[in-house]
């Protein structure tokens, strides 16, 4: 008994002396985390954060970049109450067809990727490659692949078919931009997804094929249900890219017609705040989508959270 109470002394007495270096380590990892993330943090204040408080600034005003007169919240309510803003947007909601489209290219080419099917490495590289495109250059691949004059209205007319102006009319134009954005986002999400998928027990393949399980059933039961917030990080992505990132596409491909049946939002921006010398405008439409954004994140955040396992 006293041999276990001295070592109880002794095991008492220790703890402190491990638990103080322990401290200091912390102390010194903590102090090493803020040092190594510091360029990167300053970095983000100069080309984010110091943009995002200009455009704040500059939305209060009417400006031409030259003169400038305060007008307060003026601008926000002539973007509020302008129909050809709410007809935009329902133009960028039209693009949301290619988050779908995106998602199950994406979850079908992670998938034969995953299996290593024949050629697997050099199909990895080339559905890769769209990703490290600009969006200019995928917008003049897709134009004159589709122009009047180009590659697909020669293979109709050899069928025996008429050429067709496809972007002249509306829905066909936006059809060949969001068959852009398909080709442009499936590779960098089938990169995202094969991640998740790699992450998956290959026991749990196994136990299935010895249950006699074909391949749907593994993909729709197995594969699917284990990687749902992947495939929800995915969905979000794309959808904060049809906001925010169409702009090549559309000024190299439509400049926004005919019309403004093409026109999305971060080309409006453009739009008003260069085309129509309206700065203030402009950056007050920026500010909204930048609010927009921020609750599309926050929402994603709220539904992808799953409740933690009670242990109690």
């Amino acid at each position: 008994m006293s041999s276990s109470l001295a070592d109880g002394d002794d095991l008492a007495g220790a703890a402190p002396s491990r638990g103080a270096p322990l401290s200091r380590g912390r102390r010194a990892e903590r102090r090493f985390a803020l040092l190594a993330v510091a360029p990167a943090a300053l970095l983000v204040f100069g080309l984010m954060l110091v943009p995002i408080f200009g455009a704040l600034g500059i939305s209060f005003f009417k400006t031409d970049g030259v003169t400038a007169d305060f007008v307060g919240l003026a601008n926000y309510v002539g973007l509020l109450t302008d129909p050809l803003v709410g007809a935009v947007l329902l133009v960028n909601l039209q693009f949301l067809i290619a988050v779908p489209l995106v998602l199950v290219t994406a979850t079908l080419t992670a998938v034969l990727l995953y299996e290593k099917v024949l050629g697997w490495r050099t199909f990895r590289i080339v559905f890769f490659i769209p990703s490290v495109l600009s969006t200019a250059v995928i917008g003049l691949m897709f134009k004159s692949t589709f122009a009047f004059d180009g590659p697909v209205n020669k293979l109709v007319v050899a069928a025996g078919g008429m050429p067709v102006s496809f972007f002249s009319a509306p829905t066909l134009a936006i059809a060949v931009i969001i068959l852009a954005l398909v080709w442009s986002g499936f590779g960098y999400g089938a990169l995202i997804i094969l991640a998740g998928l790699s992450a998956i027990d290959r026991e749990v393949y196994e136990a299935a094929d010895l249950d006699g399980a074909g391949w749907w059933q593994k993909l729709f039961f197995i594969t699917l249900p284990q990687i749902r917030r992947v495939l929800l990080f995915v969905s979000v992505i794309n959808v904060i890219y049809t906001f925010t990132s169409l702009f090549g596409f559309v000024y190299v491909m439509t400049a926004g017609g005919p019309g403004y049946s093409t026109t999305t939002l971060d080309y409006l921006i453009y739009q008003k705040a260069f085309s129509s010398a309206d700065m203030g405008s402009g950056s007050a439409l920026a500010i909204l989508v930048f609010i927009l954004i921020g609750i599309l994140t926050v929402l994603q955040a709220l539904v992808s959270r799953e409740r933690e396992p009670n242990n109690g």
